[in-house]
């Protein structure tokens, strides 16, 4: 049985500056939760919670230990509240311990005389439907991919030993009732390390920060059509690579820019 992202929400409670929402198996990454998922429901309890109605500007994750099947504390605090810009802090609590620290950054929009820039997307080289989905197997297959589909157009799925560095991946939700920015938080944390293609048999991988940016969110459906993501692994050494990450909308506007430091057990 699975348990979609709206009905996880919809079930919240708030109580003062805590949020408790109940984390189910199907959204499980390994021994804890799928980060995209975590983080996500961080921007909701920091909305909920302070009634912040700026755009999500930036986030930074920190995984400090796993997260339990079961009910998951975020209890919020008010750093700072500026003219333009807020920040939040937000602790994430698993059986009554301290399991991530979350920093939202909201930011109002402000009068510019900087011209407008935006990046251009590269289309990847082939087309989703030439492309055959990363397919759910239970015990295999992180559990999380009951709920986003990913389909790898540059590089390698991993633990097939082709030792790319890069990938170039089709993903989208299969959930539905989604926001725009939940959705783009969410998905901006989907895919593996590319690191991972390097190996020839299941190596543990887990991050340990997470650093993301927002442009404005573009409007419009974008629960409809496939978003793009390319990643690259610019560094690594020590049992750690640092990687980056660019997600596209479905019309081909950036929707996120990533960054993360990776542990890698292999």
């Amino acid at each position: 049985m699975t348990v979609a992202l709206s009905e996880i929400l919809s079930g919240r409670r708030l109580d003062g500056d805590t949020v408790t929402y109940t984390a189910t198996e199907d959204w499980a990454q390994g021994r804890t939760m799928f980060g995209g998922f975590l983080s996500a429901l961080a921007v909701v309890a920091m909305r909920d919670t302070l009634g912040l109605d700026m755009p999500l500007r930036a986030l930074q994750t920190n995984f400090v230990g796993p997260v339990a099947v079961g009910e998951v504390h975020y209890k919020t605090r008010l750093l700072r509240q500026g003219k333009s810009v807020s920040q939040v802090h937000c602790e994430i609590y698993s059986d009554d311990t301290l399991a991530g620290l979350v920093v939202g950054v909201f930011g109002a929009a402000r009068e510019t005389q900087l011209p407008l820039r935006t990046p251009t997307r590269t289309p990847l080289p082939k087309a989703v439907d030439d492309i055959p989905a990363l397919p759910f197997i239970p015990k295999i297959t992180p559990n999380f991919l009951q709920h986003v589909e990913m389909r790898w157009a540059v590089g390698s799925i991993p633990y097939m030993g082709n030792p790319f560095w890069e990938s170039g991946i089709y993903i989208r939700a299969k959930d539905a009732g989604i926001s725009p920015e939940v959705l783009i938080v969410m998905l901006s944390d989907g895919p593996p390390t590319p690191c991972l293609s390097h190996f020839k048999g299941p190596v543990m991988a887990s991050s340990v920060s997470w650093s993301l940016e927002l442009p404005p969110l573009p409007a419009g459906n974008l629960e409809e059509g496939w978003f793009q993501i390319d990643m690259e692994t610019t560094a690594g050494s020590d049992g750690y690579v640092n990687q980056s990450a660019k997600l596209w909308t479905p019309s081909g506007q950036l929707a996120s820019l990533g960054y993360q430091v990776v542990a890698v057990y292999g």
